[in-house]
């Protein structure tokens, strides 16, 4: 029986609380400011991972910084999770959250025209 939980997802894991870890207390670029990590997928030969994060603003500067200090976010994760390849980090805008505020937003509407009418 194959296992639900492969290598690849447990990595993923552990990689997401250490970013989050890291990009709260050690990275010391202005530009990187409170961003929450919110997924991360790793490739299955683990050479590539997406992170997906969130911040109460999703600007350029922001995406640059993280960018600028995936090097030393990647060399803090090699020190603390002890892999032999340790994937290059891609970092990418979930903005999930979002679409689930102005989801949210337009059903606010949609339930306060209803009452309007009654």
């Amino acid at each position: 029986m194959a296992k639900t939980f492969s290598r690849s997802n447990r990595i993923a894991e552990q990689m997401r609380r250490e970013l989050a870890d890291l990009l709260q207390f050690e990275v010391k670029d202005p530009r990187v400011g409170m961003v929450t990590v919110t997924e991360v997928e790793v490739t299955g030969d683990m050479a590539h991972a997406k992170v997906f994060y969130s911040a109460q603003e999703g600007t350029e500067a922001l995406q640059k910084g993280l960018e600028k200090a995936s090097g030393f976010l990647r060399t803090q994760v090699a020190k603390r999770m002890l892999l032999r390849t340790v994937p290059q980090l891609h970092f990418e805008y979930d903005a999930s959250a979002d679409y689930g505020m102005k989801m949210s937003q337009l059903i606010d509407e949609a339930l306060g025209q209803e009452d309007n009418k009654e």
